[in-house]
Order: structure tokens, then C-alpha cells, then sequence
């Protein structure tokens, strides 16, 4: 379903009513035009199923890979800066950074695509716990994969810049699916990938 941008400019204008504002005075007079703008482009995952982003994202590498037969490799790719939205208060999510990893089965996804991946899950109303299980389970049909894991950080406005105010809090939350849920082996070596990581930012 495409974006109403009409819709947008004409309830921007309500608001800036509603807020006591003069929507006609010079410094507002294309503001309903320009928000319907930005959000075309900040919302525009929301266009899109996770079916349909798996399709978009989908070009692996299946000739350049041999695996054995009980595969161990896990390919991941750490600090993937991106933003969101909270679908409860339309507050900013920000200084988020995702961490995907996944065992390939016979193939590899661009690594480019893990991260357009996650700009599209992103643009869309969201609970940070739904970006991971929406990133795993498009990761899971973009590779054949069923081991995928996603660690996602970041700070949302709706608690740093209103109610309580915490400026400091990080919300951190996990996904995971396949091996990295079920052998413990796994989700060793993740969290030591991961871990290493943290160790040097902090």
C-alpha cells in the first residue's frame, strides 16, 4: 500500500493547528509538504512484507562456497548503524546498531544486502524486539538459512527525551533462531564474536 502523501500535508496542517501554530505564516507554509516528504522516505518499509524484502535482498553467492556437510562457519557483521521509529509515541529510535550473523546453508548473501536488509525493517513503525524477528526471519528466507541471530542496541526518545528522562539507558534486545538458539556451542561462539567487540567500544 503506497504512502498518502496528500493525507500526510493535510493532517500536518491540522496538527500544526492544533498546536496553536500558523501554518500559513512564511516559516510553516511548506512544512506539511516537506514532513509528507520525509516521511515518505523514513516510513517506506512499511510498503513492503517481509516476504517481499527477502525477494528484493535475495542475490547470494552459491558457486564461490564450499561447506562441508556439518557446516561451523557463521558469517556476521557487527556495529550496522540505522535508526527507527517507536510505533507507540512516532519517537525517534537512534544510535542503534544491529548485529547479524547466520550459518550458511550452500550459499552467501551479499553483505550489502544484510544491511539494506536492515534499513528497510527499520522504516517502518517498530518495537525494537520486532526489527530482530523481522531481520531473522527475512535473513532466514533471503539465505535457506535457519541459524540466524540478531543483537540490536539503541536509545529511544521516547525515554531519553520524555516521561522519565533517562538520557543514559541502552535497550538491548536478541533473536535468535536455529543452532544459535539450540547448541550451546553456537551461541558461544557468537557471544565471543560479539563480545570482543564490546570489550574495545567500552
Amino acid at each position: 500500500m503506497a504512502i498518502d502523501s496528500a493525507k500526510i500535508e493535510e493532517h500536518v496542517r491540522g496538527i500544526l493547528l492544533a498546536l496553536g501554530e500558523n501554518p500559513d505564516r512564511e516559516g510553516l507554509l511548506d512544512t506539511p509538504k516537506r514532513v509528507a516528504q520525509m516521511y515518505e522516505e523514513l516510513f517506506k518499509g512499511i510498503a513492503y512484507s517481509n516476504e517481499e524484502i527477502a525477494q528484493m535482498f535475495d542475490k547470494t553467492f552459491e558457486d564461490d562456497l564450499y561447506l562441508p556437510q556439518n557446516n561451523n562457519e557463521i558469517v556476521m557483521m557487527r556495529d550496522i548503524s540505522f535508526f527507527s521509529h517507536c510505533e507507540h509515541h512516532m519517537a525517534l529510535m537512534y544510535n542503534m546498531k544491529a548485529t547479524i550473523a547466520y550459518v550458511p546453508n550452500k550459499k552467501i548473501l551479499g553483505l550489502s544486502k544484510i544491511a539494506r536488509i536492515l534499513d528497510m525493517v527499520g522504516k517502518r513503525l517498530q518495537l525494537q524486539e520486532r526489527i530482530g524477528s523481522d531481520i531473522a526471519q527475512i535473513m532466514q528466507q533471503a539465505t535457506g538459512s535457519e541459524d540466524v541471530a540478531v543483537i540490536i542496541e539503541g536509545q529511544h526518545a521516547c525515554v531519553t527525551t520524555r516521561g522519565i528522562k533517562n538520557t543514559n539507558s541502552v535497550t538491548v534486545t536478541t533473536t535468535m533462531r536455529g543452532k544459535f538458539n539450540t547448541d550451546q556451542n553456537f551461541m558461544n561462539r557468537l557471544m565471543i564474536m560479539y563480545g570482543k567487540e564490546l570489550h574495545e567500544n567500552h
